[in-house]
């Protein structure tokens, strides 16, 4: 009967076969490190990166902020405009007249022909009936040409009070004021020539023939 020897362990083989086992699982776990560390080593420069863009965000705010509204740009000198625009208005009213200058003379003209409904003299009924309404009516443009003249002064001379404005008043305001203030003069002007009858007199009552 033949019997095989059992097989020996080597001490020194085992020893090699977990020196090369544990060799195997640091070569593994290597990568992993390796990417680890890479991540790590990319974060900083993550970070860093960041503020500049947060930076970059603030100068495109900042550049945002420099830029003119174009709607405050549209609504600068409205109101000034406007104002100006009536003055001018207001001036020309009172060189062509209104519509309540016209009543108010008309009113006079009935006052003045109930007046002298009961009788009176010639000289009389030319100062109630056409008199009176004639001074109506100049006094009446009287007052369209100081309001277009006041209104246009202001105009004129609003930006040197009050807070100082960003930006210059337009020009186009300024010249219409110009004319409003212009209009309101000569309005006032030809009032006070048709109140004190300056450019033409009353008519007198002639002397009755045989009288």
């Amino acid at each position: 009967m033949n019997t095989t020897p059992a097989k020996t362990t080597n001490p020194d083989e085992t020893a090699a076969a977990q020196d090369a086992a544990a060799k195997d699982t640091e070569t593994k776990d290597a990568p992993g490190t390796s990417s680890g560390a890479g991540d790590s080593a990319t974060a900083p420069d993550d970070l860093s990166t960041q503020p500049e863009g947060d930076a970059a965000d603030d100068d495109g705010i900042a550049d945002e902020d420099l830029e003119p509204d174009p709607f405050e740009t549209a609504r600068h000198g409205v109101g000034a405009g406007a104002a100006a625009v009536v003055s001018a208005a207001l001036g020309v009213v009172a060189l062509t007249g209104a519509w309540s200058g016209r009543v108010a003379a008309e009113r006079e003209t009935l006052i003045g022909q109930i007046k002298t409904s009961g009788g009176g003299s010639a000289a009389q009924q030319i100062s109630e009936i056409y008199g009176d309404a004639w001074h109506t009516t100049a006094l009446v443009n009287g007052v369209f040409a100081v309001l277009a003249l006041l209104v246009g002064v202001v105009v004129l001379v609003r930006p040197a009070f009050g807070a100082p404005a960003d930006r210059p008043q337009p020009a186009w305001v300024r010249a219409v004021a110009l004319a409003g203030v212009a209009l309101g003069v000569l309005g006032v002007l030809i009032s006070a020539g048709m109140y004190f009858d300056l450019f033409a007199s009353l008519p007198s009552a002639g002397t009755p023939a045989g009288g």
